[in-house]
């Protein structure tokens, strides 16, 4: 039997070297996906000794790409994405233009023509999905507002380049690439449009309408046989099966149908274990994604084109940055949010180089325009990390050093205060609610059953408005924010109750109450004991845990219903 097979070989050198290289970072305190970027350079075809498989590299990497778009839905529901989908569509089409602009704004001045600026900029318009993720994930951020920000950008960013690869092989000559374009091309261009819009849309309503059904109902009969093999077998399928299906049949990318796939799985009772199963592969098949990066990165362009590479890492680390941030303050969210988005999309990734290499064979890129895509990538993957960990301490320093951040802090948006008609008997001994979800709702509904005031903060504005148009008091922010607490009459509250999933923030949100109001009394909710224990010895108030909760209440039915039988 041969074992000199490519895939088995790509698998070794790609997992040993990302393993090596990957505990030096870790070591030298660098995020360790550097590290896999480094392990791809080494087994790269611009490096001497061996070679691995780019083609193979590069599907394996898709693999990568289909699981963690699948894990995040099972973490989004549709009320996640509508709450984010008015900030994230028209956020993510201007963030694109002005990427685009930057990036053919500079290639011209090298003497770039029209078409190869234009291909050249929106290569850089477009954040990796992978790098979003995993710095989100690292971050606990992607169960938060800022993190469903940021995914539903990069969904909106997704569809966009779908519409423009399917686009611009018919407009290249027009471009001035290979291919000419003729009139019976221009005319067959606003059907192609309208075809792949409509396949698009179909496939959305497929998937929202029959797979909400159909998935969890397949779930749970897999479930049902007791086989742990066949329930992970189960979800691999579904996230590789429709991804796959969505590519081929309705044009859509991996990606995208990955994510739907998992969202559908998220309204099966079984969507946690589901998570916890595709876990592990997720994480090889993302490492094998930085490791495909960096074989792609020739590491002569950093002496060939110095200055042209660190122009075009500024665009995509500082430039898309400012905009996305500039957007964001623009839709009134809080600075902490916008640095958030900001940094998230402060990389390229797979898009671009899908994009890159469709402009090299129609003529439309050259081929040192590609090289320093690779390498604007390579260094703002490697970046992306520090960007985020910067996050805290560049807050910090424009809040104290810049007097118009303050005042963007300060600035009350309709649904950022409470109207000065609000009854003063609701916000004198009330309740402040955080959070407005499952929890919330049934904590509201108990207080309102009882006549108990109460004040819910919430970072959904639709959900502001409507709680507001059934005459609930309610204020739209992040409740670590003291001008949201203060909006929330927070020092005349008895009782502060953080219902929200979303713990990450506990701390700094009882913490600004208490000075805000040091007599109030702290209800909060937590995952796992460990947590609640430590909640407790930081004295954060009266913690319940959830798992603890649900089991009191089985108990109590059980007790109640064998005293009846006993009796």
């Amino acid at each position: 039997m041969p074992h000199d097979v490519s895939l088995i070989a790509i698998l070794a050198a790609g997992f040993g070297l990302a393993l090596f290289f990957g505990y030096l970072a870790a070591r030298m305190r660098m995020p360790p996906l550097v590290g896999y970027l480094v392990a791809g350079i080494v087994i790269g075809p611009a490096t001497p000794g061996f070679v691995a498989d780019l083609s193979l590299a590069s599907q394996l990497a898709e693999i990568g790409v289909m699981l963690l778009m699948f894990g995040v839905g099972l973490h989004f529901s549709l009320q996640d994405l509508a709450a984010v989908w008015r900030v994230a569509v028209p956020g993510a089409i201007v963030q694109i233009a002005a990427a685009v602009a930057m990036g053919a704004g500079i290639a011209s001045q090298w003497g770039w023509d029209f078409g190869p600026a234009l291909v050249f900029g929106l290569c850089l318009s477009v954040a990796s999905t992978v790098v979003l993720l995993r710095a989100l994930e690292t971050k606990r951020l992607l169960d938060s507002i800022n993190g469903r920000i940021a995914v539903g950008w990069l969904l909106v960013e997704d569809l966009v380049m779908v519409l423009i690869l399917v686009l611009l092989p018919p407009v290249a000559g027009l471009l001035g690439g290979h291919e000419p374009i003729t009139g019976s091309a221009l005319q067959d261009l606003w059907p192609t449009v309208g075809l792949t819009i409509a396949k698009v849309m179909l496939f959305i309503t497929l998937m929202l309408v029959a797979g909400r059904r159909v998935f969890p109902r397949i779930l749970w009969l897999v479930a049902n046989t007791g086989s742990r093999e066949l329930f992970t077998l189960c979800v691999i399928a579904a996230a590789v099966g429709v991804a796959f299906g969505a590519a081929k049949l309705f044009d859509v990318s991996f990606a995208l149908g990955a994510f739907f796939a998992g969202m559908m799985l998220r309204e099966s009772e079984f969507s946690h274990r589901a998570a916890a199963e595709s876990l592990p592969l997720r994480d090889a098949f993302a490492v094998l994604f930085f490791v495909s990066v960096g074989m792609l990165f020739d590491p002569a362009v950093i002496l060939a084109e110095p200055a042209k590479l660190l122009s075009v890492a500024l665009i995509i680390m500082v430039g898309k940055t400012v905009a996305a941030m500039a957007l964001v303050l623009a839709f009134r969210f809080p600075l902490n949010t916008a640095l958030t988005v900001g940094a998230s999309l402060a990389q390229i990734g797979e898009f671009s180089f899908i994009l890159a290499g469709l402009g090299v064979s129609l003529g439309l890129l050259p081929v040192a325009g590609q090289n320093l895509i690779l390498g604007g990538a390579l260094i703002s993957i490697a970046a992306n990390s520090l960007l985020f960990a910067a996050i805290e301490p560049v807050q910090q320093w424009i809040r104290k050093n810049s007097s118009i951040a303050r005042r963007l802090e300060q600035r009350a948006g309709p649904l950022a205060e409470l109207p000065p008609t609000t009854d003063p008997k609701l916000i004198n001994g009330h309740i402040v609610i955080v959070g407005y979800g499952r929890v919330g709702r049934r904590i509201a509904g108990a207080l309102d059953q009882q006549g108990i005031p109460h004040v819910v903060i919430e970072h959904g504005r639709d959900t502001v408005q409507q709680l507001r148009d059934r005459g609930v008091a309610a204020v739209s922010g992040d409740a670590a924010e003291t001008e949201v607490l203060t909006q929330a009459h927070i020092t005349s509250a008895s009782m502060l109750v953080l219902a929200t999933k979303d713990t990450i923030d506990a701390g700094k949100i009882i913490k600004a109450a208490c000075r805000l109001n040091p007599t109030i009394h702290t209800v909060l909710r937590s995952h796992n004991e460990e947590e609640a224990r430590l909640f407790e010895q930081q004295g954060m108030g009266t913690v319940f845990i959830g798992e603890q909760e649900l089991a009191e209440g089985m108990s109590r039915h059980i007790l109640a219903r064998f005293a009846v039988s006993a009796a």
